[in-house]
């Protein structure tokens, strides 16, 4: 089975940590940031999560349209949802509203609450992807299966997300030698139909053999298994993980981090914050 899963953070301070910490990060930051809406607090997170992130050397050339994909998709979910709540923003009343101008034909009111309250949005999801990024390119595609295991999830489901990882470059392989195979047959896959159907008409040839062979691949894994007496009990697993200093630091940090964030949030920035500058300023 071909393993080739971008590894993009080989090497690097995080690549070296244990890889329990890298998932059990983000179990402890995704809580911190959910509490806090004070865009002072917020851009102070991002901060350490752009740190935290830079320690996994990620070439940006390398994840350049994954950040830009986050990016995209983040900022229509902040617009839609501005759009949707038509310019309500919660923890405001309505006579709390500086209304800087409407939305043309809808005429959604976008006031500077609501700028500072989709901004506020949009970099608490950018520290997440932030997070995040380093369990997809600083783990060895390896080592997953192990780590959920060691992390009290059910053996069978820990080796689903480990052949997964495995998976999906097979089917990407088997996708290009099935194109060429077509291709010495005559077959011109550039020259898509118009349209959806079109197009799926015309992927038929690609398609009916690529989900062919990737069930009778699955079998072969399912018989492998099964004659290996996978589920009949406990799993070992070659790879033995521990805890090292650094490893319990960096852990011990986040914890802190979310307890400074809980405290916060009882001592009222879970409210959004507004610049007093822009409020002066539309006034």
């Amino acid at each position: 089975m071909n393993v080739a899963p971008r590894y993009l953070g080989r090497g690097s301070w995080l690549a070296r940590r244990d890889p329990r910490v890298l998932v059990l990060v983000i179990v402890l930051f995704v809580p911190t940031v959910l509490q806090i809406w004070d865009l002072r607090i917020v851009l102070m997170l991002f901060a350490i999560a752009l740190a935290y992130y830079r320690l996994a050397s990620i070439p940006f050339r390398a994840v350049r349209a994954n950040w830009a994909f986050a990016f995209l998709f983040v900022s229509s979910l902040v617009i839609v949802n501005t759009i949707v709540t038509r310019g309500e923003v919660g923890g405001f009343q309505a006579e709390q509203i500086h209304i800087l101008f409407r939305v043309p034909l809808l005429g959604t009111p976008v006031s500077v609450e609501s700028l500072t309250y989709g901004l506020t949005q949009l970099i608490r999801f950018l520290s997440l992807v932030a997070v995040g990024f380093p369990v997809a390119f600083a783990v060895a595609p390896a080592d997953l299966g192990v780590t959920f295991a060691r992390l009290g999830v059910p053996d069978k489901f820990a080796f689903g997300i480990d052949l997964t990882f495995r998976f999906i470059p097979s089917l990407g392989r088997d996708l290009q030698t099935t194109i060429d195979a077509q291709r010495v047959r005559g077959y011109e896959f550039e020259r898509l139909g118009r349209g959806p159907i079109g197009r799926l008409r015309r992927s038929v040839p690609v398609l009916v053999p690529l989900t062919v062979n990737t069930i009778r691949g699955a079998e072969d894994t399912i018989d492998a298994m099964d004659l290996r007496g996978f589920g009949t009990g406990p799993r070992s697993w070659f790879h033995v993980l521990r805890y090292e200093r650094a490893d319990l630091l960096v852990l011990a940090s986040f914890v802190a981090l979310l307890a400074a964030a809980t405290i916060l949030g009882f001592a009222g920035y879970s409210r959004p914050w507004v610049p007093p500058e822009l409020i002066d300023l539309v006034s």
